[in-house]
């Protein structure tokens, strides 16, 4: 039994999934001319209350095509020093927009309104960058699968009224959040200009991010996929898992979460564990007491009996929750954990 806990972008279609690809209704998406395509994204802007949409090969793309819209060269975005824009998306910021970002020091990549506001350059000294964007994660995933407060959502987005700047969501993992959160998508596509959502994590789909906003900001987008390289032919197979996932795989997150938290509680439970983040979606981060082993020693005991995660850096490990992860695995995990 192999137990892959690295992500969850792991997942392979479900069978129900591959039928609805194999049978989907296809054409030249290039030209917009692909009907499942065009039937995802009037299903998500639907779903999120929002004017359009616009299909991407991956979040990173989806990301930097917002970012790429609502900065100029040599403006500043504002996002928190654990933001997925600044880390993992391979400088992209800097290369695609030629902006820069103000970091700041959040909780579990999260910040407040009052942070935001104290970040931002006064407009008429040009000496500093100009701030025009300010960029939100949800779930956070260096903040190991955290949840934004709505409340404070809502007043970062005055803050951006108040001061003209333009507000995007990287909303990766936002079904995790709505799921544990009890939240809709509407309440997110009423405050924000556009959201970025990922179809090949949580809901499991082997590719595909979509990009929401008003019409003229995805008429817009189009050209800056083009640019990117990121127009697809028929991929309205692709679309298909996404259309199916929207249909069957939302709900069943809490699954995952459920079974993140239970990681959570037998990591707590053993001597050479040192630290486990707080566990709210299906993200378990956590540290190994050097006292005991190392983490590079702990991750070989686990590959041993076939369990594969992920180092994050700086003595911290991460373990993803997913639709693969079968509860005869899990069961398995717990009872392994016990006999390292």
């Amino acid at each position: 039994m192999e137990i892959n806990l690295i992500s969850d972008t792991v997942t392979k279609p479900t069978p129900g999934m591959l039928d609805a690809m194999m049978n989907a209704k296809v054409g030249d998406d290039v030209f917009k001319n692909d009907p499942s395509v065009n039937a995802l994204e009037e299903k998500i802007a639907a779903l999120f209350g929002m004017e359009a949409a616009l299909f991407f090969p991956s979040g990173t793309m989806t990301n930097q095509t917002a970012i790429k819209l609502h900065t100029q060269p040599g403006e500043q975005l504002i996002c928190d020093k654990y933001a997925h824009v600044y880390n993992y998306e391979g400088g992209g910021v800097s290369f695609n927009s030629g902006v820069s970002c103000r970091l700041l020091d959040g909780h579990r990549g999260m910040v407040n309104a009052a942070q935001v506001e104290e970040a931002i350059n006064p407009p008429d000294f040009y000496h500093s960058p100009l701030t025009s964007l300010v960029c939100i994660e949800n779930t956070t995933n260096k903040g190991g699968g955290a949840c934004w407060d709505f409340e404070e959502l809502k007043k970062i987005k005055a803050v951006c009224i108040e001061h003209g700047l333009h507000y995007h969501l990287d909303g990766a993992r936002l079904w995790n959040a709505l799921v544990a959160k009890k939240e809709t998508p509407k309440q997110y596509g009423a405050i924000f200009e556009t959201i970025s959502v990922c179809l090949s994590k949580g809901l499991g789909c082997p590719v595909g991010s979509v990009l929401l906003g008003s019409k003229e900001t995805i008429h817009d987008a189009l050209r800056i996929r083009k640019i990117l390289g990121g127009g697809m032919r028929q991929s309205g197979f692709l679309a298909a898992a996404g259309i199916f996932a929207l249909d069957n795989h939302i709900e069943r997150l809490s699954e995952d979460h459920v079974k993140a938290k239970e990681i959570g509680d037998r990591l707590l439970s053993l001597d050479f564990v040192k630290k486990v983040e707080p566990i709210e979606t299906n993200i378990v981060i956590f540290e190994i007491d050097q006292n005991y082993m190392s983490s590079i020693e702990f991750m070989s005991k686990l590959l041993d009996k076939h369990i594969h995660i992920i180092s994050m850096g700086q003595g911290k490990l991460r373990m993803v929750t997913h639709m693969d992860y079968t509860d005869d695995m899990h069961s398995y995990f717990l009872e392994a954990m016990g006999t390292l």
